[in-house]
C-alpha cells in the first residue's frame, strides 16, 4: 500500500524541510514486504512512484513510503543522512554538482525518465515571434541554468562560447545572442510566476506540470531525447546503493508497465529512459 508523506516547505530550514517522518496514520506495510522510503517531487516521479507501489510493488516483495519535496535541496540532503533510502526527481549532472557542494557521497542507480526542459511563453507562440531585446527567465540554478541556455542555442537563439561547459558556465558564455535577450535568473520553482512578467521563461517539467502548463499549447521550445545527459535517476548513497530493495525498485521503474504509464499519463511530456 502506498504510504505518502509530505515533506516541509522549502522556505523551512532545510534540517526540518528535509525530514519526512511517517504518518502516524500510515497503514502498515503487508506481511513480508520491505518498506523502501523514497524522496520525490510531487510531478512527475511522486506519480510514477504512485504507479510503481499501487500496481507493482507488492508482487516484488516492496512497500513504498514515498515523501514528497518542493525543492531540489532537501530530497538530497534527507538521503545523504540517511531519511531516505532512494530519490527520483535529479539528473546527474545536478546530483555531481551537489556532491561537490555539499561533501556527499550520492550515486547514480539507474536512468528512469526524461522530462524535458522548455521555453513557455504567454505571449508568443514561436520562437522567432520573441521580439527584440525579449527578457527570458532561467532556472538560476548553475546546472540547470546551463542547461537552459544550451537549450537557447539548440532553439538558434544564441551561441555559446566553445569552451562553455556546466561546472564553470555564466551569462558571460553568450557568445552570440543576435535578438539581445535579456536574461532573468529565477529560482527554479517560481519560473512558471515570472511568466507574468517576462516574455518567456525556462521551466523545469515537473515545475510547469504542476503549474498547469501545457507542453503541447504552452511551450515554444522543447528538449530532445538523444544523447541527452539530463535523464532523471534513481539516486542512492554509496553504501546503500547495492541493497537488493534498490535493485527490485529499478526492475518496476524500467519495466513495460512503468513505461507505458508514463506514456499514457503523460502524453510524450515525460519519457521513460527505456524508450529513449
Amino acid at each position: 500500500m502506498r504510504r505518502l508523506t509530505l515533506a516541509a516547505p522549502a522556505a523551512v530550514v532545510l534540517a526540518v524541510a528535509a525530514c519526512g517522518a511517517p504518518s502516524e496514520n500510515a497503514a502498515a506495510p503487508a506481511e513480508g514486504t520491505e518498506v523502501l522510503t523514497v524522496g520525490a517531487t510531487a510531478v512527475p516521479a511522486g506519480d510514477i512512484l504512485g504507479f510503481v507501489d499501487t500496481e507493482l510493488a507488492a508482487d516484488a516483495g516492496l512497500d513504498l513510503e514515498i515523501v514528497e519535496y518542493s525543492d531540489y535541496i532537501a530530497p538530497n540532503a534527507a538521503l545523504a543522512e540517511g531519511r531516505l533510502d532512494v530519490n527520483l526527481y535529479q539528473h546527474e549532472p545536478f546530483l555531481l554538482e551537489y556532491n561537490e557542494g555539499n561533501g556527499t557521497d550520492l550515486v547514480a542507480v539507474e536512468q528512469v525518465y526524461l522530462p524535458p526542459l522548455g521555453l513557455y511563453s504567454r505571449t508568443v507562440d514561436a520562437v522567432d515571434d520573441l521580439p527584440e531585446g525579449a527578457e527570458v527567465a532561467l532556472p538560476n540554478d548553475p546546472t540547470n541554468g546551463f542547461r537552459a541556455l544550451l537549450l537557447l542555442q539548440e532553439g538558434g537563439l544564441i551561441t555559446l562560447s566553445e569552451d562553455a561547459d556546466a561546472a564553470t558556465f555564466s551569462l558571460d558564455d553568450v557568445e552570440d545572442n543576435p535578438k539581445d535577450l535579456v536574461f532573468r535568473e529565477v529560482e527554479a520553482a517560481q519560473l512558471p510566476r515570472s511568466l507574468d512578467d517576462v516574455d518567456a521563461a525556462i521551466v523545469n517539467n515537473n515545475y510547469a506540470q504542476e503549474a498547469g502548463l501545457d507542453f503541447r499549447e504552452d511551450s515554444i521550445l522543447l528538449e530532445g531525447f538523444e544523447d541527452n545527459p539530463y535523464v532523471n535517476i534513481l539516486a542512492a548513497r554509496a553504501d546503500n546503493a547495492d541493497d537488493p530493495r534498490i535493485a527490485a525498485l529499478v526492475e518496476l521503474l524500467t519495466s513495460a508497465e512503468t513505461a507505458a504509464f508514463i506514456e499514457e499519463e503523460f502524453g510524450g511530456s515525460v519519457v521513460p529512459a527505456t524508450r529513449g
